[in-house]
């Protein structure tokens, strides 16, 4: 397989695709999708979703459209928001079309589920008219009937057979603006239809692992089958699905990127699991300096150490950390220490530190770029 190596992680070589102004695959970098849990036709409720996402790095977001009223909102929509829009369409081609028109930026599709071949081609046409990628999505959920029959059950191979089915159907349209997904609530079979398929194709994946769970479970499976993901190259753009609020399978994503090392976006917090010797309240002092900086955009490491054992070792590498003593603590910057403050006052002295920091390297960057 050929491959591009970021950091430590190969990157599968591929073609590169546009949706709005992020790219996708062929070297970018991976980026981060969500989906909207409002009701679409609800045009207050959706725009301030999409909002809430743009806020916390969303860098795709794609929307159910289910009926006319769904797509008579997209327009509005898509006026009010900045990030890249996809639509999300089942069944009846005439809403693709229609989602097309009002302005979307990709359109997300199974061309085997939306009529003839007479509504695929005018659906593939539209897209390339407007200038627009097409995902194919594959759930293990929606399989065909005669691929389930054939293998018995929904495996690995039935999930990229079928994508592979409609791939063809856009290829024999001369269409390839494609990107690819194949989702399963189960990591071995996700990754090994990600891995048949890559062996057919060149085209970019988004991926995983659907029907995640909750925040806690979820995260963690989502955490699990995507690093498996990222670490063969199988991954050009990824969604953490969770039952749980948009903003929270964002930031689970940006977490899980920076902890590989492929992506840089906002505050890393590192913190001890506590044991006997901390003197301070260190699981409180810790979920509120994340709670507080969770918005801070600025690539910065932050340090919330509960002892003097590992605290001064981590505080070298740290931009901004804490050592705690007996109910105190020692606020570092870059390993030099800037003062000492008592317990009550380690969160707001930190939070300051970290955000003049930011301002600092801010400013820096962009002196860099000028």
């Amino acid at each position: 397989m050929d491959t591009r190596s970021v950091g430590l992680f190969p990157r599968r070589k591929t073609r590169q695709i546009r949706i709005g102004d992020v790219l996708i695959g062929g070297g970018a970098p991976v980026s981060v999708q969500s989906m909207t849990k409002t009701d679409t036709r609800d045009i207050k409720a959706t725009v301030a979703q999409i909002r809430r996402l743009e806020k916390a790095g969303c860098e795709i977001v794609r929307l159910a459209v289910p009926d006319r009223e769904a797509v008579a909102a997209l327009g509005e929509i898509r006026r009010k928001v900045r990030v890249p829009l996809v639509a999300d369409i089942h069944f009846d081609h005439r809403l693709a079309l229609a989602s097309i028109e009002a302005g979307v930026d990709a359109l997300r599709i199974n061309p085997g589920n939306i009529g003839s071949p007479k509504k695929v081609r005018e659906v593939v046409r539209a897209a390339r008219e407007h200038g627009i990628p097409i995902r194919i999505g594959v759930n293990s959920g929606s399989l065909e009937k005669d691929l389930l029959a054939k293998n018995g059950a929904v495996t690995a191979d039935a999930m990229a057979t079928s994508a592979l089915r409609h791939i063809r159907m856009l290829e024999d349209l001369d269409f390839f603006d494609i990107k690819v997904s194949l989702k399963a609530s189960d990591i071995s079979r996700t990754i090994e239809a990600y891995r048949l398929l890559a062996a057919e194709v060149d085209y970019p994946f988004h991926a995983g692992i659907t029907e995640a769970g909750g925040l806690f479970t979820g995260s963690i499976r989502s955490a699990a089958g995507l690093a498996l993901l990222l670490n063969e190259g199988l991954a050009d753009t990824i969604r953490i699905s969770l039952t749980a609020p948009p903003e929270k399978e964002v930031a689970a994503a940006w977490t899980l990127l920076r902890s590989l090392g492929l992506r840089s976006r906002g505050v890393d917090i590192i913190s001890c699991p506590t044991c006997g010797r901390v003197e301070v309240d260190l699981m409180r002092i810790a979920s509120e300096v994340e709670k507080r900086l969770s918005s801070l955009e600025t690539p910065m490491t932050v340090a919330v150490m509960g002892c003097m054992v590992n605290g001064p070792g981590e505080a070298r590498e740290a931009d901004i950390s804490v050592a705690c003593g007996r109910r105190s603590g020692v606020i570092i910057k870059k390993g030099r220490i800037l003062r000492k403050v008592k317990e009550d006052r380690i969160v707001p002295e930190l939070v300051k530190e970290v955000e003049r920091a930011g301002r600092e390297i801010t400013e820096r960057m962009k002196r860099g770029s000028t």
